[in-house]
């Protein structure tokens, strides 16, 4: 199967200039297994899931974990990063080992499990300080208008896996554990639909609050 690059939305590069590539900078089977099926999963290899690649690889990697154990993971952003995530960690966010914030920040933390309201773990992130030493990445990761995908979008792919793990840092943190509070089924008192009875808000769901994201309409 040949997988097209795609930036916005699609570069003349194949898996097989990837895998080239990443076979040259004398990486692992396994990473070069992962980046293939991150790649397939999102369907394009977008530059932030390339990077998400290496910082999975890398937080896993510093918390020791033992192969099998459940990985619980916070990723930072909405952008690519999930995806690395959810295929190579198998956080999602439908098993509730993972939770999306749009914080904005291009990092992740992983943990172990845990039965205290506080669990050790490790955040990685992109590090602003180090990202100029990729002239094209920074100019991508920066949203500068002298950033061009159509002209330079091969570069930075190319400068991507070069970095590899080289514009990252970590940190060890202390990870607030989410506690699972008893419920029960309840009505919403305005659309009749059954929730949650601690999601209810006098009575009312969060739908019925103005936070809907959809209208319904007629047959």
């Amino acid at each position: 199967m040949t997988i097209y690059i795609s930036v916005q939305p699609r570069l003349n590069h194949t898996w097989e200039d990837i895998e080239a590539r990443l076979e040259s900078k004398g990486s692992p089977p396994e990473l070069i297994d992962n980046f293939h099926r991150c790649i397939d999963f999102h369907t394009f290899a977008a530059p932030g899931l390339l990077v998400g690649v290496y910082m999975v690889d890398y937080a896993l990697e510093l918390l020791e974990s033992p192969r099998g154990k459940k990985i619980y993971a916070v990723c930072e952003t909405t952008k690519c990063l999930p995806d690395a995530l959810q295929v190579i960690a198998h956080c999602t966010t439908g098993n509730h080992r993972l939770r999306v914030l749009p914080i904005g920040k291009f990092a992740l933390t992983v943990n172990g499990p845990a039965d205290a309201p506080y669990v050790n773990g490790t955040r990685v992130f992109v590090d602003g300080a180090k990202i100029e030493r990729y002239p094209t990445f920074a100019l991508w990761y920066t949203k500068d208008p002298l950033f061009d995908p159509r002209t330079r979008g091969i570069d930075l792919i190319d400068e991507v896996i070069d970095a590899g793990r080289d514009f990252l840092s970590c940190e060890r943190v202390r990870v607030k554990v989410p506690q699972k509070w008893p419920w029960k089924s309840a009505i919403c008192s305005i659309c009749g639909e059954m929730v949650p009875d601690n999601l209810l808000v006098d009575g009312a769901c969060s739908d019925c609050r103005s936070q809907s994201y959809y209208e319904k309409v007629a047959y």
